[in-house]
């Protein structure tokens, strides 16, 4: 009797990521990387809004050599992983100023033949105070895609989402948005980013990043929504580890997991791509970088176990969002 044949999805899924060229960490937060010390331990527990405030400490504290040593660590170990490309924030504001523009740079240098690297900018002042305005204007020069963050101009989201389109169109660069964060149906910031995108004709180049609030959602809400953003080409950047240990809360919803819904995004025909987000900094002290765990939880959190699409999500997937043509 002939033994029965064993079946190893993991290793078919790494079969085919590395039959399409290798792992796209399509969102990362390089400069901030292994930024973490024993002293600022604390400060991850603090909420979301409040850490945007709290990294402003280490930005100070941060030459362009400690940030290049930061950045590069990370490099290299998605390389050792066989990643053929990253995308990352930089932060850019008054307070880290041009220092990661130049380690940005000296990376750029480094390591530019042997991976595929992409930054855009973290625009965590904003982009309608003049301060942050001009610091954002002097970021969308040297960066391939342009950043944006719209609950940080709460109020004037529409104006911060204007801004960022307008740059992109004028200077021929992408756009990638943190949207749809804090995991709730009060959020419609994905629904507003698809608008906005077809209002300024930038179908399929603008990606929605993270959008974890639209599993928060009635199901007739997000299939609309799942139509709207097709309309407008958005894509789509899961960060399943980034989101995963997001608070409870006593607020009613339809039960959901705080991963962005991939399972229900990808059949009905959206691009998702995926990123390790933060690395072992106040945001995500314990996150190491590791490209399978991240693809790990995502398909555990979604109940999502389509091995081509999966290989898809973290290569040819990625290479589109980050506008790397191979």
């Amino acid at each position: 009797m002939s033994k029965l044949e064993h079946f190893d999805p993991k290793n078919a899924v790494i079969e085919k990521i590395i039959e399409k060229g290798g792992w796209v960490n399509c969102h990362a937060h390089l400069d901030r990387a292994y930024s973490l010390q024993k002293d600022t331990f604390s400060f991850t527990n603090s909420y979301l809004k409040e850490k945007w405030h709290l990294v402003d400490e280490m930005k100070k504290n941060s030459s362009v050599d400690i940030i290049y040593d930061r950045m590069a660590r990370a490099i290299e170990y998605f390389i050792e992983q066989g990643a053929q490309a990253v995308g990352s924030f930089i932060d850019v504001d008054e307070v880290m100023q041009d220092r990661s523009i130049k380690a940005a740079q000296k990376i750029k240098e480094k390591f530019g033949n042997d991976i595929e690297i992409r930054f855009a900018n973290q625009v965590l002042k904003g982009v309608i105070d003049p301060k942050a305005k001009e610091w954002f204007d002097l970021s969308s020069d040297f960066v391939d895609i342009i950043g944006g963050l719209p609950a940080k101009d709460f109020g004037q989201e529409e104006e911060h989402l204007d801004i960022l389109m307008e740059t992109a169109k004028s200077k021929g660069k992408l756009v990638h948005v943190h949207v749809d964060q804090f995991n709730t149906d009060e959020e419609k910031e994905t629904e507003l980013l698809a608008r906005k995108t077809i209002e300024h004709g930038m179908q399929n180049k603008v990606t929605a990043v993270h959008s974890i609030s639209v599993a928060a959602h009635p199901k007739k809400y997000r299939y609309e929504l799942y139509d709207l953003m097709n309309e407008a080409q958005l894509h789509v950047i899961s960060c399943p580890t980034a989101w995963i240990d997001h608070n409870r809360t006593e607020r009613l919803a339809p039960s959901h997991n705080s991963v962005t819904p991939v399972d229900e995004m990808v059949p009905h025909g959206i691009t998702v791509a995926f990123g390790t987000d933060n690395i072992n900094d106040i945001y995500k002290p314990f996150s190491d970088g590791d490209l399978w765990t991240e693809l790990r939880v995502m398909l555990e959190s979604c109940h999502y176990y389509d091995v081509e699409k999966l290989s898809d999500i973290a290569t040819v997937n990625g290479l589109k969002v980050l506008g790397i043509n191979k």
